[in-house]
């Protein structure tokens, strides 16, 4: 009799161990002036909102050029040449980045992003010859690492600008603290930059949504087309968010560090996946700065890159939006069930 209540107490604890398993653990919260979002599986339910949330605040304080006091603004500032190990990081991936890129991704046009009103000042008059004298501090070539001493050395009024990359990498950041935790199917999306590993309970793929460009900034996000994601990040770079009006010309924040000048294209927004998100946002910014024609050549000059192949592109064709994806992208979209039209 005892024996048989045991087994039965048993049974009773394994499902209702089962049944917790299958419940997610949501969070979500605010950081980099943005919102997070969190789902992931943990059969010990724990809430990591005040690691993950520490952890952010100790990357804004490192990296973030919002933050007064954060370390990148008092580098750049010439108050400071001791790189922390996020920063140490993130400059070594810009400076790859750089270099793999042709310069279309360039971490030293924050002198430029924030005299055209990105950053934390009023946009300047920028005037041809304006434009001349802050292209000067343009270029990874004015800004060397001792790799030994994690030292920085630039030339005077060059300012670093992480925003391309950063968001990315604190996403592959939390990441990592839920593998430690032993956690492995997640989804974290940090403002629209996302990376999913593992899978549901009932063994589905993570489902995220592509934006499609919208009229305005103040427009509500609709999808253009879902994927579904398994040990992989998706980002997401457009030109249709964040910009300012001049003479009824819309100027994009994705600024050209050849031009100096906001991008002047028909691309509209362009969607990598990639096993790290750092690189996926990095990509996705080199594109738009390139733009749809050029940066086909670039997919197709790189045929055995795989982190290069899964490129989603939406643009503007004579007032249509019109969309590309390459061959890899393809196979993630989601089809709509048969009886589904």
């Amino acid at each position: 009799m005892s024996r048989s209540i045991f087994l039965i107490g048993l049974t009773a604890l394994l499902c209702c161990s089962c049944h917790w398993s299958d419940r997610p653990v949501r969070l979500s919260g605010e950081a980099q002036g943005t919102t997070y979002s969190i789902i992931y599986y943990d059969r010990q339910q724990r809430n990591l909102q005040p690691q993950i949330d520490s952890l952010l605040t100790a990357f804004d304080l490192s990296a973030s050029l919002w933050v007064d006091s954060s370390l990148l603004r008092r580098i750049n500032n010439g108050d400071c040449d001791q790189l922390d190990t996020t920063l140490d990081i993130l400059l070594r991936h810009s400076i790859d980045m750089n270099r793999y890129t042709g310069g279309a991704f360039d971490c030293t046009v924050g002198k430029l992003v924030r005299c055209h009103g990105f950053g934390f000042d009023k946009r300047g008059d920028l005037d041809e010859h304006t434009l001349d004298s802050l292209r000067q501090y343009v270029g990874t070539d004015k800004i060397s690492l001792d790799s030994s001493s994690r030292r920085i050395s630039k030339h005077p009024g060059v300012e670093i600008d992480f925003n391309a990359i950063a968001q990315g990498y604190s996403v592959d950041l939390i990441a990592d603290l839920l593998e430690r935790k032993g956690i492995h199917d997640y989804l974290v999306d940090v403002g629209g930059e996302v990376i999913a590993r593992g899978h549901k309970p009932d063994g589905r793929l993570w489902t995220v949504g592509i934006e499609r460009p919208a009229a305005n900034k103040y427009s509500a996000p609709e999808v253009e087309t879902s994927i579904e994601l398994q040990d992989l990040s998706v980002v997401t770079s457009g030109s249709y968010r964040k910009y300012y009006e001049k003479g009824g010309v819309k100027y994009s924040h994705t600024i050209d560090p050849t031009t100096g000048r906001p991008v002047q294209h028909s691309l509209l927004s362009v969607s990598v996946v990639d096993s790290y998100a750092w690189r996926a946002d990095a990509l996705a910014t080199a594109f738009m700065v390139m733009g749809l024609e050029k940066s086909l050549r670039f997919i197709d000059d790189h045929p055995d890159d795989p982190q290069v192949q899964s490129v989603f592109f939406i643009y503007d064709d004579n007032g249509e939006l019109r969309t590309f994806a390459t061959h890899a992208f393809e196979k993630l979209i989601k089809q709509p069930p048969a009886n589904e039209k």
